[in-house]
């Protein structure tokens, strides 16, 4: 039974090379262009298996020519799945690591306990290299696009329209104005509002946060010397992460920059976004304290609302998910992102296992095991970094003091933080 499973907006008037409508064979259509979408794409192309890539948006508005403020925390293991793709070596900005990660709790305007946590990656060891690197969104943007229209195994149809249809025995996705792509499988990287996992009947769980993440970029006076700050405070985390000296900044260039993730309650984030640039920068100062000196915004400000979401599974017939399509967390670790390029590695894997071994890489028993890899390694960080933020987004006397005596005692543990480490690491 044929189903119509998903529609993009129309991409009216869309041309595609060579004005060819014929009908086109691959292995793999993913539905989504983002980090996660594109790089899949990229990794099984460069693997020589042949791959289509559709995405409602046009790519090439999307590099944001302009320093935007936005960057990605990009872990150890993630950083290796971008170099298999071909990605990170076409970064056209240089990354920042992360070589020491500080984490403290206090109140807005006081310095911050005493009693504190701090990993340096050295104590890994020497081959462990850095905790990760900072990377400008635009950066990768323009690296995935570029590398996408260079791979000979990948089509990509942007801006498109198209609809899915699957069966047991393969899947279709026709394209407005273009060609009827005959695939193995599908695979759904389209965000968090993935109509192809709503068509799918997916049920997923919702828990919201009723906070919202403000994110933007920060030039300080003085250096970061590549430290992270996670500084716990009542309303939610805040997080300030270093990244590179920019030149295309608003007013100029800026030597010393950080990125800022800030969680704030809804309604005192609806007041932050809404106050010019030198109170923004005051306020910004009250959370982050006095050791980078002077602060300015520069870029865009962005806010996201806060909600951790979990599909109940990740398949279904010819269809896997992917990325924000199936979990979201919390941004208090960071790794929304990494959790996405780790289910990348993992289906890239099995798929080029598959299409290596001359099987099916959209048979069941080959989702089956992507899905049996990737949901308990998603779901126990979905639940870790709901009960951290839980555990710390409060002011009660009590649980402050438990929580700094807990970082305390991580922070004299060695093997213990060692753990978190590697665990940061993505190792």
């Amino acid at each position: 039974m044929k189903r119509r499973m998903h529609a993009l907006e129309p991409g009216a008037g869309r041309a595609y090379p060579g004005g060819m409508t014929e009908p086109r064979d691959v292995m793999v259509c993913i539905v989504g262009a983002g980090p996660v979408g594109g790089t899949l794409a990229c990794r099984l192309a460069m693997a020589g298996i042949e791959t289509a890539i559709v995405d409602r948006a046009p790519l090439s508005p999307m590099e944001h020519p302009a320093f935007d403020g936005r960057a990605y925390a990009v872990a150890a293991g993630p950083r290796r799945l971008l170099e298999a793709a071909g990605v990170w070596e076409k970064l056209p900005e240089p990354t920042c690591p992360i070589l020491d990660i500080r984490v403290t709790d206090g109140r807005v305007g006081r310095a911050a306990s005493p009693l504190h946590l701090h990993f340096a990656a050295r104590e890994v060891g020497e081959a462990a290299g850095p905790f990760g690197w900072m990377v400008e969104a635009r950066s990768l943007r323009v690296a995935l696009n570029a590398h996408m229209a260079a791979l000979p195994a990948l089509q990509v149809f942007a801006p498109a329209e198209a609809h899915v249809e699957r069966r047991a025995d393969g899947a279709a996705v026709r394209v407005a104005g273009g060609p009827t792509i005959a695939c193995r499988l599908v695979i759904a990287a389209e965000g968090r509002r993935s109509p192809l996992r709503d068509d799918a009947g997916i049920p997923v769980t919702r828990l919201p946060y009723g906070q919202t993440g403000i994110v933007c970029a920060v030039a300080h006076e003085k250096p970061h010397h590549n430290v992270a700050l996670e500084h716990f405070l009542p309303s939610g985390p805040f997080a300030q992460l270093p990244m590179c000296a920019t030149s295309g900044a608003p007013h100029g260039s800026a030597p010393h920059v950080s990125a800022i993730v800030w969680t704030e309650r809804d309604r005192l984030a609806r007041i932050m976004l809404g106050l010019d640039d030198a109170r923004f920068a005051r306020e910004i100062a009250r959370r982050l304290g006095d050791h980078l000196g002077a602060v300015r915004p520069i870029g865009r400000r962005w806010s996201y609302p806060l909600a951790a979401m979990l599909a109940h599974r990740y398949i279904d017939t010819r269809l896997a998910l992917v990325g924000d399509a199936a979990h979201g967390i919390h941004p208090i670790a960071g790794q929304g992102l990494n959790l996405g390029f780790r289910d990348v590695e993992v289906l890239a894997g099995l798929v080029i296992d598959a299409v290596a071994a001359g099987t099916d890489p959209g048979a069941p028993e080959v989702l089956v095991r992507y899905q049996r890899q990737r949901r308990p390694d998603n779901l126990a960080m979905l639940a870790a970094t709901d009960a951290l933020d839980r555990l710390f987004s409060n002011d009660s006397g009590v649980v402050r003091l438990a929580r700094d005596l807990g970082i305390a005692a991580v922070h004299r543990t060695a093997p213990l933080k060692r753990m978190f480490m590697r665990q940061a690491m993505g190792a």
